[in-house]
């Protein structure tokens, strides 16, 4: 069992709810004493300074807030605890009017924790000064440098060229992001807990050139044409300018996610409501009342 000692929170710095809600969580957890400490996720080094020794992270905000604590708790054993402040949240657990009710179960360890895929990317020909691994717990991409110009991408599956897509970009997706960008492309929806990874080209040119769902070991490297630059994005964060011919090789990370939950809503639930398969009028015209949730189990065909 886990034992909560010391807790980070991360708020969303455009939210003031998300700072008035950190402050009385913050409260909250010193009372009962433990340590805790508070920053936005975007200040590089408040956000991270503390990290070897916290053992929860909460996040307050939306999905965007909880990928930067999956990247920044990478390589520390860092639980993190998302409270859904944003929209179309699909990491979240809770909502605000859960946590207090929820604080006692985590510091009794009465939760369950859910490791999600992370990926490692590795820039090739890079503008700039970057870091040599970027961590992604949703996607990585690489796609046109202008609007209006699609981009040459060559993808290779180890040592094996697959070919050559004309498209506006291609990313490469964990199952966490399988219901990000990657789905918006017309990508697979895959459940959280599966390890492989997907490729989705975005809007491809002219020739056929669909999804692709790749083994959990899979070495994806993807190259630009030589004649136009273009970009490489990691979890949909400010672009990395990338020279004609560079690129990306992605796999998956070592490092896990390590997400809390509370077993309440299950993942397939959660996504049909997510993208409105669950909405009033769809339940109704496979309900027999009209008004009942359908069950698939005991409807009658006839």
């Amino acid at each position: 069992m886990t034992k909560i000692q010391c807790v980070g929170i991360y708020y969303h710095p455009r939210l003031d709810e998300a700072r008035e809600m950190a402050d009385d969580v913050a409260t909250t957890l010193q009372r009962l004493g433990r340590e805790v400490w508070i920053s936005a996720p975007w200040e590089p080094e408040r956000s991270t300074e503390r990290l070897h020794e916290t053992d929860l992270l909460i996040c307050l905000g939306g999905d965007g807030t909880i990928l930067r604590a999956a990247r920044a708790t990478v390589g520390h054993d860092c639980l993190i605890l998302g409270v859904d402040l944003g929209r179309q949240a699909f990491l979240t657990e809770l909502l605000p009017e859960q946590v207090d009710e929820r604080i006692p179960d985590l510091l009794r360890g009465d939760f369950v924790v859910e490791s999600r895929t992370m990926l490692e990317a590795r820039p090739i020909g890079v503008e700039g000064d970057v870091p040599e691994v970027l961590p992604a717990l949703n996607d990585v991409m690489i796609g046109r440098g202008s609007l209006g110009q699609p981009a040459y991408i060559a993808v290779w599956v180890g040592d094996d060229l697959v070919g050559v897509v004309r498209a506006d970009a291609v990313v490469v997706a964990s199952a966490t992001g399988s219901t990000g960008y990657s789905l918006s492309a017309g990508g697979p929806i895959l459940h959280p807990q599966a390890r492989s990874v997907v490729m989705t080209p975005v809007a491809p040119h002219l020739a056929q050139a669909a999804p692709v769902v790749l083994p959990a070991d899979a070495v994806i490297e993807l190259r630009l044409g030589r004649e136009h630059p273009g970009s490489l994005s990691v979890d949909g964060q400010r672009p990395y300018p990338l020279k004609p011919g560079g690129g990306v090789q992605v796999q998956r990370s070592e490092s896990l996610a390590q997400l809390v939950r509370f077993g309440e809503r299950s993942f397939f639930a959660q996504l049909g409501r997510r993208l409105a398969w669950l909405d009033e009028r769809r339940l109704e015209a496979v309900s027999r009342t009209g008004v009942e949730a359908f069950d698939a189990k005991t409807a009658d065909p006839s």
